[in-house]
């Protein structure tokens, strides 16, 4: 991970003097483009700081050294519902949010308390009934 480590964490020296120039290229008229600019760096060093501890912590994985063999990757990856519905609601609620956003303010609060509903239902999923741990 030490790459994609390495990768985020130059994001932010390149995302900051970059805000700086176009600050200076518009008269610093322009916040929006200087703030975007300024929170992706931002968001760019939170990333690369986050997987170089994870990095350490870790270790190296079959995908950071040369001589790696492809079974060493190979077995469990984590774990996956594929049964579950909740990604699903989840994914329309938030479609219904940004339909809101464009007609009319009432349909984002019933999307925001849908998503509320079904994030509760999504984390939850195992804790209760047939597949509870």
């Amino acid at each position: 991970m030490k790459i994609e480590s390495w990768l985020f964490g130059t994001g932010i020296f390149f995302f900051v003097p970059v805000a700086v120039v176009y600050g200076f290229l518009t008269n610093w008229s322009e916040w929006v483009g200087i703030l975007g600019m300024l929170l992706v760096g931002g968001l760019a060093g939170m990333i690369g700081s986050y997987l170089g501890v994870t990095a350490k912590r870790v270790g190296l994985r079959p995908e950071d050294r040369e001589d790696a063999e492809v079974h060493e990757g190979a077995g469990e990856q984590g774990h996956f519902s594929p049964w579950s519905w909740w990604p699903l609601v989840l994914g329309l609620s938030c479609a219904g949010g940004f339909l809101g956003l464009a007609v009319g303010w009432w349909i984002l609060f019933v999307a925001a308390g849908l998503a509320l509903v079904a994030l509760v239902g999504w984390v939850f999923e195992y804790s209760r009934g047939d597949h509870a741990h």
